[in-house]
């Protein structure tokens, strides 16, 4: 459970927001431009974007291709990770607090190294979105690993400290559905990372029809499992409510 805090004098908070909302929005904006770069992508640059070093035929642009080599593809991914990023800060700060108050003190080293990987998967996929591989590759490489290894790091932490670690507490039926599905799309998030990888390797071995883009839809599907990873803070935080006021600042309630 998520401990309480909340204003000593009870001031009236200049901003209440639903964790559910506020949880559905930030996701969307990844979400709902992701899928319309791709849809775009196939639509209006079919052969430009599924174009590869050895002129083969593919079915589907790599996310790279997607959502960095076009406009308005480009711009609009940007936008929508760039508004995304703050929220998913504040949410890695709930995380910490709620973690800290469910898992054995002995183990908290665990909670601030999750944390750590939570805000710097959000700095990486900042820096990968703003640094295409058109503009400077070096550099979105570097942030391209970066972010699929704190990702990878970070939900299988998240689940093994979930399963392993939290105190005999009463954990509630939602987060047991938390639980499980934080479970479910770790297992798919590895799987499909390790195929992508092997699609990848074998598209620049033999180079044959297709394959390339095999490893753009298991691509698609890494990075939707993690979106869909980071949206059980939905029943994590499920009945709570960000608020913010003058002197308290940023705190959760749960009325």
């Amino acid at each position: 459970m998520l401990p309480e805090y909340q204003s000593l004098d009870r001031e009236t908070p200049w901003l209440r927001i639903p964790f559910g909302k506020f949880a559905f929005r930030v996701v969307s904006l990844p979400f709902f431009s992701f899928l319309f770069c791709v849809a775009w992508s196939v639509i209006f640059y079919f052969d430009r974007a599924t174009a590869t070093h050895c002129h083969v035929y593919n079915f589907l642009p790599s996310i790279s291709s997607a959502i960095g080599s076009y406009q308005p593809q480009r711009f609009i991914w940007q936008t929508a990770i760039c508004l995304h990023a703050v929220p998913r800060f504040m949410v890695a700060y709930m995380y910490w607090i709620y973690y800290r108050s469910n898992v054995r003190k002995k183990w908290h080293f665990l909670v601030n190294t999750a944390t750590l990987l939570n805000v710097i998967e959000n700095a990486a996929l900042l820096g990968l979105s703003l640094f295409t591989s058109v503009d400077n590759y070096e550099v979105h490489k570097f942030c391209f690993i970066t972010f699929i290894a704190t990702s990878e790091l970070y939900m299988l932490l998240c689940y093994i400290v979930n399963i392993n670690l939290r105190r005999g507490d009463l954990v509630t039926k939602l987060e047991e559905k938390s639980i499980r599905f934080k479970g479910y799309l770790c297992l798919i998030n590895i799987v499909s990372f390790s195929l992508a990888g092997y699609f990848f390797l074998r598209h620049n071995e033999h180079c044959e029809p297709g394959v390339y883009s095999l490893f753009a839809l298991f691509e698609y599907i890494v990075v939707l499992t993690n979106m869909g990873f980071h949206m059980t803070a939905y029943w994590d935080f499920h009945g709570r409510w960000i608020s913010f006021s003058r002197n308290t600042g940023l705190y959760f309630s749960a009325n």
